[in-house]
């Protein structure tokens, strides 16, 4: 099995090429963002209603968006909780909100409902620590800012199908456990750990320290994905499908690998890339158990 190289030690080339956006400050609650997709998730409105989802804990709450300006009295026990239970909240204008929310009394107030239940990020880790010296190496999935509903629902479907241990998705600018996301993964969120984090950098020297190895898919990349060795502890992590990897994701794998593409499109779409790599990693794996199994003695 190979050993954990101390950081800095990049196989391939982790700045090479143009680098991404800098990622974000890692709590911007209080910034405005669009509303999406209202039409594809049950709704919760109203200052009062959310605040006893929160307390009650039997829904589990994608994000709240809290119009500017709002000033209830209760208003900051319903951040306290959002916060406890890392529950994003947007802030945007209220004539957005009315907008979105013709005809209805919100108060200011509407929380989405996850279509699937997040699993604590550290308890997955720690799980994951126990796995790496058993025969069942982890295969790990870490994706940075997929927007697209559609796209993350396929990425779900098919790290399901190929035995991925666990996702992690950033708990901001990136879609969540949505209807729409439940609907495209065509029923892998009742199977799959899915972990949102604050920080996707932190996330990444949490799986190193417990010798996984950190692998970024890009088209940068200095080597093909059949090159890697996928059945030592592994995490691929996949970018936006505009931007990629962010560079401070980027330059904290330990590899970057690329898809070769023959025709004049330059790259692929996140979730067949996704299937790709996590089937040679399958592959790889299956080959390995092959030869195990077919060694004398055994």
């Amino acid at each position: 099995m190979k050993t954990r190289k101390p950081f800095g030690s990049v196989i391939g080339s982790g700045r090479a090429g143009t680098p991404g956006p800098r990622s974000g400050p890692r709590d911007e609650r209080d910034r405005a963002e669009p509303l999406n997709h209202y039409d594809d998730v049950n709704l919760i409105y109203g200052l009062i209603p959310v605040l006893e989802a929160l307390r009650g804990g039997r829904k589990q709450l994608e994000t709240i968006t809290i119009a500017e300006g709002a000033g209830h009295e209760r208003l900051r026990e319903l951040l306290d909780l959002a916060k406890r239970d890392r529950v994003p909240v947007h802030r945007v204008p209220r004539s957005a909100l009315d907008r979105e929310m013709p005809g209805v009394t919100h108060q200011g107030v509407v929380a989405k409902t996850a279509a699937a239940k997040y699993y604590d990020a550290d308890e997955l880790l720690e799980k994951l620590g126990r796995q790496v010296d058993t025969p069942d190496k982890p295969l790990v999935l870490g994706l940075d800012a997929i927007e697209d509903p559609r796209n993350l629902g396929a990425i779900l479907r098919t790290a399901e199908c190929a035995g991925v241990a666990c996702v992690f998705i950033p708990e901001r600018r990136a879609v969540g456990l949505t209807a729409t996301v439940a609907k495209a993964a065509a029923g892998a969120l009742e199977h799959i750990s899915v972990a949102r984090v604050t920080n996707l950098v932190q996330l990444i020297e949490q799986l190193k320290q417990r010798n996984i190895w950190v692998i970024g898919a890009a088209e940068d990349g200095t080597s093909d994905y059949t090159a890697w060795d996928w059945t030592v502890p592994s995490a691929l992590f996949l970018g936006s499908e505009g931007t990629g990897l962010h560079r401070l994701v980027r330059e904290r794998c330990d590899a970057l690998v690329r898809i070769p593409v023959r025709g004049r499109i330059e790259s692929l779409n996140v979730s067949v890339a996704a299937g790709i790599i996590l089937y040679e990693a399958l592959r790889q794996r299956a080959a390995q158990n092959s030869l195990s199994t077919n060694e004398p003695g055994k």
